[in-house]
C-alpha cells in the first residue's frame, strides 16, 4: 500500500511541474531543455538534443509528455544511481532517515553524521513534498543529493584555511605564477591585464611584471619575446590593487624583473606606494627584524621582490627622507648559467628548492667547480626609492647551494631557472613539460587545497632540518598509503561539435616522488559519452601521499588523429573524500563543464 502510495505521490509531482508546459500540446527540443532545468537536473544542450532525438518517434522536433517522461528518466534516473539506492532501500521505493544515515556512514565515511543530518539532507533535496513531510526520500531526493556538491571528491575542510598560517613564510609551498600573461591565452592585445586579474583571483599570491623604461617618464610592462601589447605599470599596479585580496588574504609578492633605468624605478617606487598605501609592506615588523614573517603577520601585504641595497635597519632610519636622485650602482657577478633562456611555462619556470634539500645536498663543491673560475661581472643602478621599498624577498643571483648556505641572508632568495633546478635536485623523473596544460593541472590542482588561499605549508619532512628527505629515494614516513578507486562511470561527458557517439576512456595518473609516478587506464567503452560504465577498479600504493596529486583524464578514442584530450580534474590525495563520489571535469583551459564528471568509490587506507 505504501508503495502504491509513493508511486502516486512521484506521478503527481511530476505532473504538476510539467502539464503547464505541455498544455499547448507538444514541446520543442528547446523547451524540453528549459523543462529539464526547471526540475533542478543539470544537463549538457548537446546531450539533450541526441536523447531527443532518440525519443521523438514522429520526427518532427516536438515530442510528448510521455516522451518527455522517458528523456527525463535517462537522464536523472541512472542506473548506478538506482543501484545503490535499491541497497539501502526497505522497499526499493523509500529512503527512511535511518536507512540515509546507514548509507552516508558506510559507504561515505561521513562519521559525524547522525540521525537529525540526515533529516537536514531530506529537507534540503527531496522534491516531493509529501515524502518530505515524513522525513523519507524518494529516489528523486537521492539522485539529487548524489549530484548535489556534497558529494563532489574534494573534501570540505579542505576548502577552508584549516593549515598553521603562522610558520615563517619559508616554510609554505607559495603559488606563484611566471609569465602571467601566459594565462589569458585567449585573450589578446589591451586585455592582457586579466592575465594578472585571473591569476589573482585563482589564488596566485606571487606575480612576475617585466618593466621597461617607457615614453614620458612611463615605465611600460610587457614581454619581449611576444607579441604583447605594452602596458603601462601604472595600470598593471591598480589592477592588482583592485584583485590582489579577491580570493584569498595572505600576502601577494611582486616580483619584479626590473629593466628600467633610475629615473623610471623612482617613478615605479611613486607608483607602488601611491595605489597600495598602507597594503604596501615598506618596513620590517618589529617582531621581525631577523626571521621571516609568517602569511599570517603579513595578511592584507604587498610585498615588492627586487634587488635592494644595505641592511632593513638602514631602510628603517631613511623613512620619510627625500630619496630623488639617490642612485646607488653595484656590480653582480654572471655566471655562464646566465646565458642559459629558461623555459617559459606558466607556472613552472621558477622551482623552489626547499630549504632541507639544501640542508642534505652530499657534494656542493660539484655545484660550484668551473662556475667561478668563469667570473664575469656586469653593473647594474638601483634607485634608492625603490630599493628601499624591498624588505623581506630580496632578489639575489643563485650561485650555488653551498654559496647559499654559507652566506644566504633571512630576506634573500633565489629564483632558479628550470633547467638548472633539475641539475641541482637529480631528480631521474621529470614532468612531461610538452603536454600542453599538465604544468598547469597540477599546479591549480595543487593549490585547491587549504581554501585556495595560495599558501600550504610543507609537510614536516621538508621543514625539519634534522629530517633526511631525498626524493628520489622517498619512502616518507614509511606509512604508505594504499588508495583503492573504482571507476563507476562517465556522466555526460565533454563531446564534440560533431557527435556525441564517441568512444571514451579514463586515465588515472599519480604525481608525487618519482616511486610515487604511475597511470592506469580503462578499457574504451564505445560510442556513448553520455553514460559509459566502466566499473574498473585501480590500486595504488603511495608512498609518500603528502606530496602526490592524482589527476583523472577523460579522452575520445582516435585512431588516426590520435586520443581527443576531452577533459581532466587534479587532486591532492589527502583532499580527497571516500565514498561514491563524483568527479567535476575541466577542460584545457581550466573552465568548469559541469555538469561532466565522473562517477568513483574511493578508498584509502594509511599503513
Amino acid at each position: 500500500m505504501e508503495t502504491r502510495h509513493h508511486e502516486h505521490a512521484e506521478a503527481k509531482w511530476f505532473l504538476s511541474k510539467i502539464q503547464e508546459e505541455f498544455r499547448g500540446g507538444k514541446i520543442s527540443v528547446e523547451n524540453t531543455y528549459k523543462l529539464l532545468e526547471k526540475f533542478d537536473i543539470p544537463c549538457n544542450f548537446a546531450h539533450v538534443k541526441q536523447i531527443f532525438k532518440e525519443n521523438d518517434r514522429q520526427k518532427q522536433g516536438k515530442i510528448t509528455i510521455e516522451e518527455f517522461r522517458a528523456i527525463y528518466r535517462s537522464i536523472a534516473h541512472r542506473e548506478e544511481i538506482i543501484e545503490i539506492f535499491n541497497t539501502y532501500s526497505e522497499n526499493r521505493k523509500i529512503l527512511s532517515g535511518n536507512s540515509l544515515t546507514e548509507f552516508l556512514t558506510q559507504e561515505q565515511y561521513e562519521l559525524e553524521i547522525d540521525y537529525s543530518a540526515s533529516t537536514e539532507i531530506i529537507q534540503k533535496y527531496e522534491p516531493i513534498d509529501e515524502m518530505k513531510n515524513k522525513g523519507q526520500m524518494s529516489f528523486e531526493g537521492f539522485a539529487r543529493y548524489m549530484f548535489s556538491p556534497e558529494c563532489l571528491l574534494f573534501k570540505e575542510k579542505c576548502k577552508t584555511v584549516y593549515q598553521d598560517m603562522n610558520q615563517p613564510l619559508n616554510d609554505y609551498f607559495i603559488s606563484s605564477s611566471h609569465n602571467t600573461y601566459l594565462i589569458s591565452d585567449q585573450l589578446v592585445g589591451q586585455s592582457d591585464i586579466w592575465g594578472y586579474v585571473s591569476a589573482l583571483v585563482k589564488g596566485c599570491r606571487c606575480l612576475e611584471i617585466d618593466c621597461w623604461d617607457g615614453a614620458e617618464n612611463e615605465p611600460v610592462v610587457y614581454h619581449g619575446y611576444t607579441l604583447t601589447s605594452k602596458l603601462l605599470f601604472k595600470t598593471v599596479i591598480q589592477a592588482i590593487n583592485k584583485y590582489a585580496f579577491v580570493s584569498s588574504e595572505y600576502p601577494v609578492v611582486l616580483s619584479l624583473e626590473n629593466h628600467c633605468s633610475p629615473s623610471q624605478q623612482e617613478v615605479m617606487a611613486d607608483i607602488l606606494q601611491s595605489t597600495f598605501g598602507d597594503f604596501l609592506l615598506s618596513d620590517m615588523l618589529d617582531e621581525f627584524p631577523d626571521t621571516l614573517p609568517s602569511p599570517e603577520a603579513l595578511k592584507f601585504k604587498i610585498l615588492v621582490k627586487n634587488k635592494k641595497i644595505g641592511t632593513l635597519q638602514e631602510t628603517r632610519e631613511r623613512k620619510g627622507t627625500d630619496k630623488q636622485g639617490q642612485v646607488i650602482e653595484y656590480e653582480e657577478d654572471v655566471y655562464d648559467d646566465d646565458n642559459e633562456e629558461p623555459l617559459k611555462e606558466p607556472e613552472t619556470r621558477d622551482i623552489f628548492l626547499s630549504r632541507v634539500q639544501q640542508e642534505k645536498e652530499r657534494d656542493p663543491s660539484k655545484l660550484t667547480r668551473g662556475a667561478l673560475s668563469k667570473r664575469r661581472t656586469r653593473k647594474l643602478k638601483i634607485a634608492l626609492a625603490l630599493s628601499d621599498l624591498v624588505i623581506y624577498t630580496k632578489a639575489e643571483k643563485f650561485r650555488s647551494l653551498q654559496y647559499s648556505r654559507l652566506h644566504q641572508q633571512f630576506n634573500e632568495n633565489n629564483s632558479i631557472g628550470e633547467s638548472q633546478a633539475r641539475k641541482l635536485s637529480k631528480l631521474k623523473v621529470a614532468l612531461n613539460f610538452q603536454t600542453p596544460g599538465l604544468p598547469m593541472d597540477l599546479q591549480n590542482g595543487k593549490f585547491l587545497d587549504n581554501g585556495g588561499s595560495g599558501y600550504l605549508l610543507k609537510p614536516d619532512f621538508l621543514r625539519n632540518t634534522t629530517l633526511s628527505f631525498n626524493p628520489s629515494e622517498a619512502i616518507g614516513d614509511g606509512h604508505p598509503i594504499t588508495l583503492t578507486i573504482r571507476l563507476i562511470s562517465g556522466i555526460q561527458l565533454p563531446v564534440s561539435l560533431f557527435s556525441s557517439k564517441i568512444d571514451t576512456l579514463v586515465i588515472v595518473e599519480v604525481h608525487g616522488v618519482p616511486n610515487d609516478h604511475t597511470k592506469q587506464q580503462t578499457r574504451v567503452v564505445k560510442n556513448n559519452a553520455f553514460s559509459p560504465r566502466w566499473n574498473e577498479t585501480f590500486t595504488f600504493i603511495i608512498q609518500v601521499p603528502e606530496l602526490a596529486l592524482i589527476r583523472f583524464v577523460v579522452e575520445s578514442q582516435g585512431f588516426i588523429t590520435g586520443n581527443e584530450f576531452l577533459g581532466q580534474y587534479t587532486v591532492p590525495l589527502l583532499c580527497m573524500n571516500k565514498g561514491y563520489r563524483r568527479v567535476p571535469l575541466f577542460s584545457k583551459a581550466g573552465a568548469n563543464l559541469e555538469p561532466s564528471s565522473l562517477f568513483v568509490y574511493v578508498w584509502y587506507i594509511r599503513e
